[in-house]
């Protein structure tokens, strides 16, 4: 500010029409910019607008075209109070020169008082005094008056900052300043906003939003789906200049909205535009910086030095965000350019820049490598054409089980479908193997695991994730295969791996550890050892880790699912398996195979319930999801629900056929080729071929309990007594098999003993298993069992145990009053939601509604609608109804 006061204040009028250089005074430079028939009054502004009137100074940031100048305009144009519009020209950087407009703007609009204050007469500098009045005569003004200083972003002398905030201050009531600009102008923006004395509108909040968009479009006469304006918003994200010249060349389309959906931005006005406003004039480090980082998503200072192979991105960056470059700030030193400039800069770089762009990616790549961005480092690498990076880092960071999660699975395989045979590396050949093995193609898995195994030096301590990546992909093909050998020597050398490599590390990716114990597992259950499985599967299915481990605990808890129905226990059975179903649903997984496993299992405890629609549903639904061929648990667990079910249905034929699918294992399953036995063996009988019925059998023992059971029903039914009771006596349950073994062995103990002769304990055995049968309502037994047994049921006190849920009502002596009609028989299979049943058992400790939605921090309403859902589901109207039928369904 200068600091004398000779040239503070001239005559009134001296110079009125001229600036202190002699100039002519430009009256457009006064106007408000006029607004075309397209402007769209966005009135939340205009109401964010109004608060100027009540602070000092107002800011209006944003990019170029956002739409700053117009909406101030016509906000102007509404005031009632007086409006001193200047559009600040580059020129106006000498204070004189600047003041002599600002005060004939003030004259225009009729805010100066005659000859209070006279003009600059030095360009160069203007006085205290004259700036001095000019705050008097604003502060004893009866009204405030409005002065907008459009484009104040060309204004960068420090001197009339200073001045305008000399003025501003001292002005008090009698001025609101109103500045329109790209950049932070220099003034202290800090004290007016603490004070709340600064109104702020910025890019954010002048973006167009959909609806605003929408309404835009159609003054220029176009009218297009939501999806599509949504979808161009996004695009521009709101940028009001985009929208227009967008609008305006879809115009001139035949089909608009495909044009604005496909429209190449580095040809178009848009790019006209951007060029014009941002590129150009720009230095060349920094359009060099520009031009390298459209290549990139997002990128810090770091990133952008290692790419223009300089240090000084950060204060280019910083002064690019300052100035509204179309370039946006996310926080923590990181950025992004906006989307169209970067489409319209990626062009420019392979103009002027021709066959960089890989190079730049490979630059990309090795950084965000080093400093930890796997996603990043992968797309880089791969835009890059280095496939032998790519690998490495997928498989040095030891993601290389997300090929098999199912969250980041599809974009995994996509992104290395790219990855051609210069990619030599022993990682390489991981990745090759893994994306094999994932999609069931065991001749080139197989093939490329061996490849890489061969390519390991074996001194090489820096390769131990690159060994257990191989580990893991050993385990899965050991479980593809049927080899459990194979999978033991995998998770025996997965624990000395894992002693090699940092925590942090393993803590990454707990998916790796929880697909390595899921496909032992399958391979010991493969083998029959039914305990050591469900050690690791239980581990497995309880591992952390929320989304990154959702696959594989869902497939463990099928796993466990099938356990528990190969032991017998059919209410265990189905709870895991519900589980797994909704646990799969839940997370989204877009081919959950533990969901499939779970449904398997559900359709088989529906055949041992003799729920044969049910069961035919599940089956649709598990026969629709993507085949699990070479995976032996899950097909040998589908061939058991299929033949037992046709078997049930009539269909002897059919069932032999579908019992044995031919799984090709290197090791046979014993329960596998137990169960594809009884249904040979029953097919036999149905056919009346006793002898061979019970030849099929020859070999079964007591290793197999719920397979013994079965088959010891039919070597009774096929007349062979003896070599049932000696199968029976085999068996060693060592209480780890459930109701089927014991309903099974009562069932033909009790035929045994009618045969002969003893009454009393066959009805004694008998009674005993409708006990325990009712409480799993497990009925095929007794449907299987023959003829035998139906007059034995219609007896006393055997058909109470019977009604209801074996038998369709209740038999009745002669004479006797006909009993009434008994209730419908429980609902089966009912699927109850992890918070149904949450809900349930509080309701069970006798809490109330309000209670209920405290303890579990929901609302009352919730616990209602979550009540009615379980009434629904088990068939109840009351609550003490529907705890006792979800005790009695095993749910609570």
């Amino acid at each position: 500010m200068a600091t004398s006061d000779d040239t503070a204040r001239e005559p009134a009028g001296a110079g009125a029409d001229t600036d202190p250089l002699g100039d002519p005074l430009l009256r457009t430079r006064f106007a408000l910019p006029s607004r075309p028939a397209t402007f769209l009054r966005r009135q939340r502004l205009v109401d964010h607008l109004d608060q100027a009137l009540t602070t000092p100074l107002t800011l209006v940031n944003g990019a170029a075209g956002a739409g700053k100048t117009l909406l101030a305009a016509d906000w102007a144009a509404g005031l009632r109070l007086p409006v001193a519009w200047l559009t600040v020209e580059a020129g106006d950087h000498r204070p004189g020169v600047f003041w002599a407009y600002v005060l004939e703007s003030l004259r225009a609009c009729g805010a100066r008082a005659a000859g209070a204050v006279g003009t600059p007469a030095d360009s160069g500098g203007v006085g205290r005094g004259l700036l001095g009045a000019l705050a008097a005569e604003l502060d004893g003004r009866d009204r405030p008056v409005v002065l907008v200083l459009d484009e104040y972003d060309r204004m960068t002398a420090p001197q009339v900052a200073q001045e305008l905030e000399f003025v501003l201050r001292h002005a008090g009531r009698g001025l609101r300043l109103v500045l329109v600009t790209r950049t932070e102008p220099l003034l202290p923006l800090h004290r007016y906003r603490a004070a709340g004395e600064l109104t702020e509108i910025r890019g954010a909040e002048l973006a167009f939003t959909p609806g605003e968009a929408g309404a835009l479009l159609e003054l220029h006469g176009l009218r297009l789906p939501a999806h599509a304006t949504s979808a161009l918003v996004e695009r521009t994200r709101g940028w009001a200049a985009g929208l227009r010249l967008s609008a305006l060349a879809a115009r001139e389309s035949t089909d608009p909205e495909r044009y604005l959906k496909e429209f190449e931005a580095d040809h178009s006005t848009v790019a006209d535009f951007l060029l014009a406003e941002v590129l150009k004039g720009r230095t060349e480090e920094t359009q060099d910086l520009l031009l390298r980082v459209s290549v990139l998503d997002r990128f810090c200072p770091g990133l952008a030095d290692a790419l223009t192979l300089r240090t000084d991105a950060a204060p280019l960056l910083a002064g690019l965000h300052r100035e509204n470059a179309f370039i946006e700030r996310l926080g923590h030193s990181w950025y992004r350019l906006h989307p169209l400039f970067r489409e319209i800069l990626r062009a420019h770089l392979r103009e002027r820049m021709p066959g960089v762009e890989p190079e730049l990616h490979r630059r990309a790549a090795r950084w965000l490598r080093r400093s930890g961005f796997l996603p990043e480092t992968l797309a880089h690498a791969a835009a890059g054409g280095d496939w032998d990076l790519a690998a490495g880092a997928l498989v040095d960071d030891l993601a290389i089980g997300q090929l098999f999660t199912g969250l980041r699975s599809d974009d995994l395989t996509e992104l290395f479908a790219g990855m051609g045979p210069e990619a030599g590396s022993p990682a390489s050949d991981v990745v090759r193997a893994a994306r094999a093995l994932a999609r069931r193609d065991l001749g080139h898995g197989l093939a490329r695991l061996r490849g890489a195994r061969e390519r390991l030096p074996d001194d090489a301590p820096d390769l131990a994730p690159v060994r257990l990546s191989c580990t893991l992909l050993e385990a899965l093909a050991a479980r593809l295969t049927g080899c459990p050998a194979r999978a033991e020597e995998a998770a025996a050398a997965s624990e000395e791996l894992v002693r090699e490599l940092p925590a942090p590390l393993l803590g990454k990716h707990p998916e790796l550890t929880a697909l390595l114990l899921t496909h032992v597992g399958s391979a010991r259950l493969w083998d029959g050892r039914f305990e050591d499985a469900r050690a690791v599967l239980t581990t497995a299915a309880g591992t952390p880790g929320g989304a990154a481990t959702v696959l594989p605990r869902v497939e463990a808890m099928g796993h466990l699912a099938l356990l528990d129905y190969l032991n017998g226990w059919l209410g265990r059975a189905e709870r895991k398996a519900m589980a797994a179903v909704s646990e799969g649903e839940r997370a989204g997984l877009p081919r959950p195979p533990g969901a499939g496993i779970g449904r398997l299992v559900l359709a088989a405890v529906a055949v041992d319930r003799h729920e044969l629609d049910r069961a035919r549903t599940l089956l649709d639904e598990t026969a629709r999801l993507p085949a699990r061929e070479h995976d032996p648990v899950p097909t040998a667990g589908r061939a058991i629900a299929v033949s037992r079910l046709l078997l049930d249905s009539g269909e002897a034929g059919a069932a032999v056929e579908a019992a044995d699918p031919a799984v090709p294992a290197a090791v046979a399953s014993p329960w596998a080729q137990g169960h594809a036995a009884l249904v040979r063996s029953a097919a036999r009988l149905a056919e009346d071929r006793p002898d061979e019925a019970s030849r099929i059998l020859r070999g079964f023992s007591g290793d197999q309990p719920v397979c013994a059971v079965e088959a010891a029903a039919l070597q009774i039914a096929a007349g062979r007594p003896r070599a049932a009771v000696e199968l029976l006596d085999s068996i060693r349950t060592e209480g780890r098999t459930g109701p089927v073994v014991s309903v099974g062995a009562a069932l033909v103990k009790a035929r045994a003993a009618t045969e002969a002769g003893d009454e009393a304990t066959a009805r004694r055995l008998v009674a005993r298993a409708l006990l325990d049968a009712r409480r799993e309502r497990l009925r095929r037994p007794f449907l299987r069992a023959g003829e035998w047994l139906r007059p034995m049921l219609a007896t006393d006190p055997l058909h109470e145990l019977a009604e209801g849920w074996l038998v369709a009502e209740p038999s009745r002596r002669r004479g006797e009053r006909p009993r009434p009609e008994p209730g419908p028989p429980p609902l089966v299979a009912v699927e109850l939601s992890g918070r149904e049943r949450d809900v349930l058992r509080r309701l069970a400790r006798m809490m109330s509604t309000e209670e209920i939605a405290a303890d579990l921090y929901v609302s009352v309403n919730t616990v209602k609608t979550h009540l009615k859902s379980a009434y629904r589901k088990l068939g109840v109207n009351r609550r003490n109804e529907a705890v006792r039928r979800a005790r009695g369904l095993g749910l609570l």
